[in-house]
């Protein structure tokens, strides 16, 4: 299993702690506190000096293990708070939700720093299969360890809440088969296809033929594997390229969970492979994590989880992809709460086969991907980042559903 972490030098160690804080480390922690405003969270020293919010009532507690952790996070909180968690060089006493869920709130509606979206550079074929490899080539047994029997690595749908994960997923894929109106026949282009679910209930379940797109090697020998295995390899292929090699001519073109990847350089050259094809009278789906104003995401999770991100807002996904082709947007759908739901199940069973990740990992790696679902999860809940479902069609089409599924 690869970890990106194992054997690299804890920088943030939680040894040599200082006996007693001194003045310029008080005056650390009361810049912390002014960052986090009133957010009901103690913030503690090695040494137990602490800052409680104003009325003294805390969701939980972060706590600086040693100096140099609680400058680090004064000179870049949005890096370094993950960096040293995931260390033990900063620990969170209480829910970490919870704390995560109060942070972002307090944190809401602040202006991202000037310099912020200059990182937003092309990604290339060569390092968009990095950033794809980085993150999704992992390994197969790490991720069954969390996720439904499917192997659905993006938002489910819960017709009711206490639907169960495996069940919201399928709800998932069938709620965007019936939004695309698969009919028996129709070619389908998947751009991003994960372990191949989707692709597979297409064609089992609507009669269509998928050509599915992917740079992760270990899910695309999963996904031919899969489609031996259930008797649809004739009208599912995975191709193990990059959706840019795309080719032909399809009725459908369908994206779930990749779009975020993609970049906002090259959200024009996405939306040429779309133009270029879509049968004159097709229709599309795009499924993406985003935002509702322009904001890059979290350098922590840049950097040790999805390296080349971007959340983008509805009005870049409308200007960079839709509009330059003049794609009709004919349906939007929200399902912020939905991920969350998704979010809540899979850090269960993350935290249950937590023993089992750090024997196949370390202990880093599994505080690190604890956190980034943790955080993910209270992103979702606060509304700092949103799940956006776009169908459209040609602009001339006159295959405008009247209603929504």
């Amino acid at each position: 299993m690869r970890t990106h972490v194992a054997g690299q030098h804890q920088t943030f160690s939680s040894e040599g702690i200082s006996a007693f804080s001194n003045p310029l480390d008080r005056w650390a922690l009361r810049q912390i506190r002014s960052a986090v405003g009133a957010a009901p969270i103690r913030l503690l020293l090695w040494d137990g000096f602490q800052s409680a919010p104003g009325d003294d009532s805390s969701v939980g507690s972060i706590v600086f293990r040693n100096r140099k952790a609680l400058f680090s996070c004064v000179r870049d909180p949005e890096l370094n708070f993950g960096e040293t968690y995931m260390f033990g060089a900063v620990e969170v006493r209480g829910d970490l939700v919870a704390v995560l869920e109060a942070l972002y709130l307090a944190l809401h509606g602040s202006k991202p720093r000037p310099w912020s979206r200059l990182w937003q550079q092309s990604n290339g074929v060569g390092q968009a299969k990095e950033h794809v490899h980085h993150h999704y080539d992992l390994g197969n047994d790490f991720y069954r360890l969390w996720l439904d029997r499917e192997m659905v690595y993006t938002c489910a749908y819960f017709p009711t809440p206490d639907a169960s994960l495996e069940d919201a997923q399928i709800a998932k894929m069938e709620r965007i088969c019936r939004k695309l109106r698969l009919q028996p026949g129709e070619r389908v282009a998947e751009a991003g296809c994960g372990w191949g679910s989707l692709a597979l209930h297409m064609a089992k379940q609507h009669g269509v033929t998928v050509t599915a797109f992917n740079l992760s090697s270990e899910q695309i020998d999963y996904a031919r594997h899969r489609a031996q295995q259930e008797g649809v390899a004739d009208r599912v292929e995975f191709v193990n390229d990059d959706y840019r090699n795309l080719r032909g001519t399809y009725d459908v073109f369908v994206s779930v969970g990749m779009l975020e990847h993609v970049g906002l350089a090259d959200f024009h050259t996405f939306g040429r492979v779309i133009d270029r094809t879509l049968h004159s009278d097709g229709r599309g789906l795009l499924h993406f994590i985003g935002r509702d104003r322009p904001t890059p995401l979290n350098p922590w999770i840049r950097k040790r989880i999805f390296p080349g991100a971007y959340p983008p807002t509805l009005r870049e996904v409308a200007e960079g992809v839709l509009e330059p082709q003049n794609l009709s947007v004919v349906d939007v759908e929200n399902l912020r709460a939905h991920y969350a739901k998704t979010l809540e199940h899979w850090r269960q069973r993350f935290t249950a086969a937590a023993p089992d990740v750090t024997r196949m990992s370390n202990a880093t790696f599994a505080r690190a991907w604890d956190l980034y679902l943790a955080g993910s999860q209270a992103a979702f809940t606060t509304g700092w980042m949103q799940l956006f479902q776009i169908v459209f069609v040609r602009g001339e089409s006159r295959r405008v559903t009247w209603a929504r599924v």
